[in-house]
C-alpha cells in the first residue's frame, strides 16, 4: 500500500474525524454530491426518455425516412402511386443500419355513424407491415388480419375516435372517401374495429385509423404492386441525417426522401432543447458539488496543520502530501456518488414500474414522465463527476504548500 493512500485512510479511519469540527461540513458536502448525481440521473434519463419516446410515436405512423413522389411530399394523403421497387424493400440487406421497409397508402374520409361523423386519415398497410409498436398501444381487441390475396374489412382505430364515435371491437361502420373528380359519388366501405389502440399522441390518435391498402388501391383506381410511400425505420437514431442523405442517392429521381426531423421540424427542434438542458444541469450540479467539496478540503487541510508540518519535517514532498487530501477527497466524493446513484435509480425505477408522475398529453404528447436507463452512460456520469471534481480540488490543494513546517509546529 503506498504511503498517501495508508494515510488517508488512517485519517478516514480514526474516531475523531467522524467528532471533528470538520464532520457538519463533510455531511454537507457528501449531500451535495448526492443531489446533484439524483438531479443529474433524473434529469439525463428522462430527457432522454422524452425524446426517444416522442421520436417512437412518430416513427410508428410515418417511419424514421419516407420515400414518396414529389407530388406526395407536401400532403398527408397519398396522391401518385409508387410502383414496388424490390431495390428500395432490400435496403435493409444491401445498407447497414437499415432495419425494415414497408410500403403504405393514406386516404383521407369521412366516418359515419348513427350518433355522429369524424374526418380521418385510412392508413392502408399489407402483409408484410411491423404492427410492433402498435401491440405495444393496444387496449382492446386485437391488430387487424391484413392478407395479400384478400381485402380485409378489419381496421385499427384510436381510443380518441372510438370514444368520440361510440366505438366499440367488433362494431361495424361507414365510411366515405372523396374520388378525384369531386362531383362523383364518394367511395363507400364498411369496416370492422378489430382492435382499439392509444399513443398518447393526441394529433396522430385524432387522425389515423389503420387498414388494408387493397381498399385504397381500388378506390384510387390503382395496380395491385403500388404504394403511395415506403416508410424505412433504422438501427440507430443518431445517423438519421447520414442514412437520409445514402438512400437519397441509392432512390430514383423520381422519389424524394425525407426523413421526421425535416418533416416534424418544430416538435424535432423543440426535442433538441432537451440535450442543452440536460448539460446545463449536469454542468451546475458539478459546479455545485465541486464547490462544496472545495469547502470540505479546505477545512480538513485547516484542521489538521500539524500533520501537514510533521509530515513535510519527515521529508514527505508537498505532492505526496497533497495526494493523501486529494484521495481523502475522492473518497467522500464516492460516498456522495453511492448514494445519489442507489436514490437516483430508485426513483427512476419507481417511476419506470408505476408511472407515478404523469404529463399532459397535449403539451409533452406522453401521458406520464418516461424513463430511459443506460447503465454506460451512468457510468460515464459517475466518472465525469469525479474527475472534474477532483480537477477542482487540486487547486485548493496548493494551500498545503504554503504552510510552514515551523510555524506549524511552534504553536502546537
Amino acid at each position: 500500500m503506498k504511503f498517501e493512500t495508508f494515510i488517508a485512510l488512517r485519517i478516514v479511519a480514526t474516531k475523531s474525524y467522524k467528532s471533528s469540527i470538520s464532520a457538519p461540513i463533510i455531511k454537507i458536502a457528501i449531500a451535495a454530491i448526492s443531489l446533484g448525481v439524483v438531479m443529474m440521473l433524473i434529469s439525463m434519463a428522462t430527457g432522454v426518455g422524452l425524446q426517444q419516446k416522442i421520436r417512437q410515436k412518430i416513427a410508428a405512423f410515418h417511419g424514421q425516412i419516407s420515400i414518396t413522389t414529389f407530388d406526395n411530399n407536401s400532403s398527408e394523403v397519398s396522391v401518385n402511386p409508387i410502383q414496388r421497387d424490390l431495390a428500395i424493400e432490400s435496403f435493409p440487406i444491401q445498407i447497414e443500419g437499415i432495419d425494415h421497409v414497408q410500403g403504405v397508402a393514406k386516404k383521407a374520409g369521412i366516418i359515419k355513424t348513427e350518433e355522429s361523423f369524424e374526418g380521418v386519415i385510412l392508413k392502408g398497410v399489407d402483409a408484410h407491415y411491423r404492427w410492433n409498436t402498435f401491440e405495444e398501444y393496444l387496449i382492446a381487441g386485437k391488430i387487424p388480419t391484413i392478407q395479400d390475396s384478400i381485402a380485409s374489412r378489419e381496421v385499427l382505430v384510436s381510443e380518441f375516435i372510438a370514444n368520440r364515435l361510440l366505438l366499440s371491437v367488433g362494431d361495424r361502420f361507414k365510411t366515405y372517401f372523396m374520388k378525384n373528380d369531386a362531383t362523383a359519388v364518394p367511395s363507400q366501405r364498411t369496416f370492422v374495429v378489430s382492435g382499439i389502440y392509444t399513443s398518447g399522441f393526441p394529433d396522430f390518435d385524432a387522425t389515423y385509423i389503420l387498414g388494408d391498402i387493397h381498399h385504397i388501391r381500388t378506390m384510387n383506381q390503382w395496380e395491385v404492386d403500388t404504394y403511395g410511400n415506403y416508410e424505412v425505420f433504422i438501427t440507430n437514431f443518431d445517423a438519421l441525417e447520414l442514412l437520409t442523405q445514402t438512400l437519397y442517392q441509392q432512390t430514383p429521381s423520381t422519389l424524394d426522401v425525407q426523413n421526421i426531423s425535416e418533416k416534424f421540424y418544430d416538435i424535432f427542434s423543440w426535442l433538441a432543447l432537451f440535450d442543452m438542458n440536460i448539460l446545463i444541469i449536469i454542468v451546475i450540479m458539478i459546479l455545485v458539488g465541486g464547490v462544496n467539496m472545495i469547502t470540505a478540503l479546505l477545512v480538513l487541510i485547516l484542521e489538521r496543520t500539524q500533520m501537514i508540518g510533521v509530515l513535510t519535517v519527515l521529508g514527505s514532498s508537498q505532492w505526496s502530501i497533497r495526494k493523501v487530501f486529494l484521495y481523502n477527497a475522492a473518497y467522500l466524493i464516492s460516498i456522495g456518488l453511492f448514494w445519489g446513484n442507489l436514490i437516483g435509480l430508485s426513483l427512476l425505477y419507481l417511476q419506470q414500474a408505476t408511472g407515478i408522475i404523469g404529463l399532459d398529453p397535449n403539451t409533452y404528447y406522453v401521458s406520464e414522465v418516461p424513463v430511459y436507463i443506460s447503465f454506460m452512460s451512468i457510468i460515464l456520469l459517475n466518472i465525469g463527476t469525479l474527475f472534474f471534481c477532483m480537477l477542482m480540488l487540486l487547486i485548493p490543494s496548493y494551500i498545503i504548500t504554503k504552510i510552514a513546517p515551523i510555524k506549524v509546529l511552534r504553536f502546537q
